[in-house]
């Protein structure tokens, strides 16, 4: 089995809202960007909870909305072994080094998690970070157990953070 290695952060100085996934999948991989299967619900799920239109986009101007929006993508998982897209099949892990990152991002007020891999992972090393921390239902095709329109209700919390004003809502006390 080969390594798979997650992609660099997608993150500016201001953003205010970090998703992480646990790790790309393979048709992610593949073309060397995030969310890349046709099937993945991300893009879907994410428009409408910053109030963009992201899928009828080029990947790069959906990245340029995501920044203009505050919001960051990056992944729990650095490297591991696995078999197929499925966060089940994932062995060797090792994590990124979050808490490293969410200290280079001075607006950053929380995180959300996009599956329950990425959650667990993502929990246990910010767990003292002060920010909020968001589980979110997975938006991968292979996670059918909620419809569309239930993950999208609760996807829409992201919205919170990439709407109000900066300073409504500091990071952690100083």
């Amino acid at each position: 089995m080969t390594r798979k290695t997650s992609f660099a952060p997608v993150v500016g100085p201001d953003t205010r809202i970090l998703i992480l996934g646990s790790l790309p999948g393979e048709r992610s991989l593949a073309a060397g960007r995030y969310y890349a299967h046709p099937q993945n619900q991300f893009w879907r799920l994410l428009g409408p909870a910053i109030g963009r239109e992201l899928e009828e986009l080029d990947y790069e101007a959906r990245l340029e909305v995501l920044l203009e929006a505050g919001v960051g993508l990056w992944d729990t998982v650095a490297s591991a072994t696995r078999s197929c897209s499925l966060d089940a099949a994932i062995r060797e892990a090792k994590h990124n080094l979050l808490a490293d990152l969410i200290a280079t991002l001075p607006q950053l007020r929380a995180v959300a998690f996009n599956g329950g891999t990425s959650a667990r992972i993502g929990r246990a090393a910010l767990a003292e970070s002060g920010l909020a921390l968001l589980p979110l239902p997975s938006s991968r095709p292979a996670y059918a157990a909620m419809p569309l329109a239930d993950k999208r209700r609760l996807w829409a919390a992201i919205g919170e953070f990439t709407t109000q004003p900066l300073a409504s809502s500091p990071r952690r006390p100083q």
